[in-house]
């Protein structure tokens, strides 16, 4: 039986991208002491290319409606942040918090293919070519699952029955296909921000805000009348605390997709912030490589941590996908659930 090599490598090339990150940085300001908090913040922010390691980056597509105007370009142009792009009379730069801005102060309304949206694109591709794959293996209805197929329907079972079905009821079907895309595509981007270089999707808030608000968007057009009911007079609530209950009611309305949002984006982001803090010791013991000796040993136990850290971030993973739509089930449930006579 062959050793498992594959979470040794990954987690060496994940050391080894972020090395080449901090000497990068580092290179600039060899007197000051390794500070972590950049790298971190950039590696969890949005971008307008894809930076993989050092000054190694990949340009992305910037498209700015400006003043009447489309303007086409690449993230390239602006030489990381250092230079201004002049297209006739607009001139775009990029701030201090990383933001494009025209000059002159005219709006923009900004189109742009930034690292999380073209990861987006990357895993809605990956999405489409692996449940097409899958569907495409159930023509022989003779053959028994395999490959791709023999992990994804145990799941795929388990998301519709124990999730969808249980909490939704006789109604679910409607709904299946909905909180299947969102289980597989959290899933998928949860795993994608794993890898070294990746974007960080889930760990946006833009992006759970979103998600949260096509689930608050399900609940509102599906619910029943016995729903809005329930808002305004509470069953078995005294009349005297009508004005107390309505209004928290109707509060909660708000507060399950805030929840789901700000849920899903903490649990990602703070696992992505202990991971690259855990690295960041290492450099830090070292100080900036003037302490070799203190930096290797710290090693061992920075990359023990992280690698225990690293196994509990592929549960969670799984374990957010799983919760964001069994309460967005619940949530739907409760909307359509018909009262009893």
């Amino acid at each position: 039986m062959k050793p498992n090599t594959h979470k040794p490598l990954f987690l060496l090339l994940l050391i080894i991208t972020f090395g080449f990150s901090v000497f990068a940085e580092n290179t600039k300001n060899e007197q000051e002491g390794f500070n972590p908090t950049p790298q971190i913040l950039h590696h969890i922010a949005d971008s307008y290319e894809w930076h993989l390691w050092g000054k190694t980056s990949i340009p992305l597509p910037v498209i700015l409606y400006t003043d009447g105007k489309l303007d086409f370009f690449m993230s390239s142009e602006f030489n990381h942040g250092k230079e201004k792009v002049i297209i006739d009379d607009r001139v775009y730069k990029i701030d201090e918090h990383h933001h494009i801005i025209e000059e002159n102060n005219k709006p923009i309304l900004n189109l742009s293919i930034t690292k999380n949206v073209a990861s987006m694109f990357l895993s809605v591709i990956l999405l489409l070519f692996i449940m097409i794959k899958t569907s495409k293996s159930y023509k022989n209805k003779n053959k028994a699952p395999k490959g791709i197929q023999s992990f994804l329907e145990p799941v795929i079972l388990f998301v519709r029955d124990d999730i969808i079905k249980s909490n939704i009821g006789p109604k679910h079907e409607k709904y299946t296909m909905f909180l299947l895309t969102v289980f597989f595509f959290i899933l998928i981007n949860n795993l994608l921000g794993l890898t070294p270089g990746a974007a960080n999707v889930t760990g946006n808030i833009s992006v759970t805000f979103v998600l949260s608000v096509f689930t608050f968007v399900t609940i509102t057009v599906s619910a029943n009348k016995g729903y809005w009911k329930h808002l305004v007079k509470p069953p078995g609530t005294p009349l005297p605390l009508l004005p107390i209950m309505i209004p928290i009611e109707i509060f909660g309305v708000f507060t399950k997709p805030f929840a789901l949002m700000i849920r899903l984006f903490a649990n990602i982001t703070a696992g992505h912030i202990i991971i690259f803090s855990l690295i960041s010791l290492i450099f830090v013991a070292s100080n900036n490589g003037e302490n070799a000796i203190a930096g290797w040993s710290v090693a061992p136990i920075s990359v023990m941590f992280v690698l225990f850290i690293f196994l509990i971030e592929i549960l969670v993973a799984f374990l957010q996908a799983y919760i964001f739509t069994l309460l967005s089930a619940v949530f739907i449930g409760l909307a359509v659930k018909e009262e009893d006579h």
